[in-house]
């Protein structure tokens, strides 16, 4: 069984940052890769960014310049570092998680269960 958990929402002010953190853990034979998705209230879900397990990154058009996604594979956790939020990204952020368990036939992914962030004007 794998769980994963995110952590770093909150309420702040248009122009500030955040730093959204998410790890996996349980029976985890493999990560391939990690990333974040967001839902604002009325909207699909949409990828906000993506990072493999060696590196590499994939961003939204609205997050290029403004969000920084890292990830430490050793902990098993990714992060998604905001600058300049806008009210227009305001939503629940969630986190998934590309992976094997030890147990798994296949690869799959495990989503958490979000973090709201929330930007004022």
């Amino acid at each position: 069984q794998v769980q994963v958990v995110e952590s770093g929402g909150g309420l702040v002010q248009s122009g500030g940052s955040l730093r959204l953190s998410c790890t996996a853990s349980g029976s985890i034979s493999t990560i391939y890769a990690m990333g974040w998705y967001r839902q604002a209230p009325g909207n699909v879900r949409e990828m906000v960014a993506l990072i493999t397990s060696g590196g590499n990154t994939n961003y939204a058009g609205f997050a290029k310049g403004r969000f920084t996604i890292s990830i430490d594979i050793a902990k098993n956790t990714v992060y998604l570092q905001m600058n300049s939020l806008k009210p227009e990204d305001t939503a629940v952020y969630y986190c998934k998680a590309d992976l094997k368990t030890s147990v798994a036939i296949r690869r799959y992914d495990a989503w958490g269960q979000g973090t709201q962030v929330t930007v004022s004007s």
